[in-house]
């Protein structure tokens, strides 16, 4: 399950994001920069508001002395904060850095923040892990230059996320996110999305949080019990003949036609080595939700596109069937989508096209049984 992180700068921040169901509440002054410090008597104010009700966590600015930096820390965790969060340097010195806060990893979860602009070095992981630390996180460091799937593709943000699941690290993404990137996050399994700017009115991250805005985010975030909840009524009207079964009246169709792209594929030996132009229409149909003019409502053709990408990074493939069932499997990945259509085609082997064409369904019983 993935959870949501809201960066607030007061107490009464920290209200609104708790009022609509943040998980983490995380302390941070935007008009610092990505990871800007609060005053230490701030995030106390936060954390006696807070209660307990959520988490925590607060941002240290890592001096570049060890003794300093156990200090900055050492009074960062007497505020009562549960995380602690700082920027990973980009030195030499930076596993060095690391063991020196290991010894702290018993009494407070350390995130260490790397930035996606500014070439991060995920080799540096293992040595979070060996400290005994609770988590990485992926934010951008200038959020004028894009947004953190800009910067990254969303395979490059799932092998990080990967990484971190092996190396038992907490993942968590941020930077610059928008509503619609969400659901295009959450296929990569991180345990953490973090938001500051999308929580706030027009955007604006160095503005207020605005109640619409963070409700927006959360409920793009499915929880477990939402999810187990609406399943579980669903099926129960279903079994009771009180509704028809999932049909064609109540879903939407979200297409990708004519998606032509230049990839490694095929079974000859001539195939190796060289792309050729491959083509892909997708149709996935979706559970309609009745909401107009809405994020919530959509699903994102972004997402298909995502799914292709990701496929494409792996290298050559020698059947177009293969890329056909990878495909149709991760586009069912999404709970909304019932069923998926995927045509692909080589588009340089003959005077047409030559393909594959398949649909897969996502049957009753797996609709039941996974509930996140």
């Amino acid at each position: 399950m993935t959870l949501m992180l809201a960066s607030v700068l007061s107490r009464e921040e920290a209200e609104t994001a708790l009022a609509y169901g943040a998980d983490i509440i995380d302390c941070k002054d935007p008009a610092r920069g990505a990871l800007g410090a609060l005053p230490l008597e701030q995030v106390a104010e936060i954390v006696a508001g807070v209660n307990r009700r959520r988490p925590v966590s607060a941002v240290v600015d890592l001096p570049h002395d060890v003794a300093q930096a156990r200090r900055a820390f050492e009074d960062a965790i007497k505020t009562g904060v549960e995380y602690v969060k700082f920027a990973l340097p980009a030195t030499p010195d930076a596993d060095q850095m690391t063991a020196a806060l290991a010894p702290l990893a018993e009494r407070v979860k350390l995130v260490a923040v790397l930035f996606a602009d500014l070439r991060p070095d995920f080799a540096r992981l293992p040595a979070l892990a060996r400290a005994g630390f609770h988590g990485a996180m992926l934010d951008t460091a200038h959020k004028e230059n894009g947004r953190l799937i800009d910067i990254m593709t969303v395979g490059a943000l799932s092998e990080f996320t990967e990484q971190c699941r092996e190396l038992r690290l907490a993942a968590g993404l941020a930077g610059a996110l928008e509503p619609p990137d969400v659901p295009r996050l959450l296929v990569t399994g991180a345990d953490v999305i973090g938001f500051r700017g999308a929580l706030c009115a027009h955007g604006d991250r160095k503005s207020a949080l605005s109640a619409p805005a963070v409700a927006l985010i959360r409920d793009l975030i499915p929880t477990r019990r939402d999810l187990v909840e609406e399943m579980a009524a669903e099926w129960s009207l279903i079994a009771r003949g009180f509704i028809e079964p999932p049909g064609v009246n109540d879903t939407d169709c979200v297409f990708l036609h004519d998606y032509i792209v230049p990839m490694e594929v095929g079974a000859y030996a001539h195939e190796y080595g060289h792309t050729q132009r491959v083509r892909f229409n997708v149709d996935a149909e979706v559970t309609r939700i009745e909401v107009s003019d809405d994020m919530r409502a959509v699903f994102s053709y972004d997402v298909i596109m995502d799914a292709i990408k990701m496929i494409l990074s792996g290298g050559h493939i020698a059947m177009v069937e293969t890329i056909a069932e990878r495909l149709a499997e991760s586009v069912l990945l999404h709970e909304r989508v019932r069923s998926v259509t995927v045509q692909v085609e080589k588009l340089d082997v003959a005077p047409g096209a030559v393909g594959v064409k398949i649909r897969r369904e996502r049957h009753a019983d797996s609709r039941r049984s996974k509930p996140s």
